[in-house]
């Protein structure tokens, strides 16, 4: 195969792999926006910062097997680090107290 062959193959890939990136991550906005909805807060109004946490939670979930809170240090112990999957067990207690978790996704209305 040609090496301008091999490039072009390779662009290819790049942006399907992009492109179902992007779905997968509006997917999860989704899924993330219907959660806040329904238990009462939003997410950040600020769309970048929403779809950084979105990529950073699908590292985690690639890195670790699960989407793990980025803001949250994973030990590797599993039931250690379960409260720590996204929402995490204290995002509730700080949206009422901060108003925001603490990784930002969620607002208070």
């Amino acid at each position: 195969m040609e090496k301008n062959q091999i490039n072009q193959n390779k662009k290819e890939e790049k942006k399907l792999e992009s492109e179902s990136d992007k779905k997968r991550i509006e997917k999860m906005i989704n899924w993330y926006e219907d959660y806040a909805k329904r238990n009462g807060f939003k997410l950040n109004p600020n769309r970048k910062t929403v779809e950084k946490l979105m990529k950073a939670l699908l590292a985690n979930e690639e890195k670790y097997g699960a989407r793990y809170c980025p803001c949250r240090n994973i030990t590797g112990d599993i039931e250690e680090d379960r409260p720590k999957i996204c929402p995490c067990r204290w995002h509730k207690e700080e949206i009422e107290r901060d108003g925001h978790c603490h990784c930002w996704l969620f607002f208070k209305r």
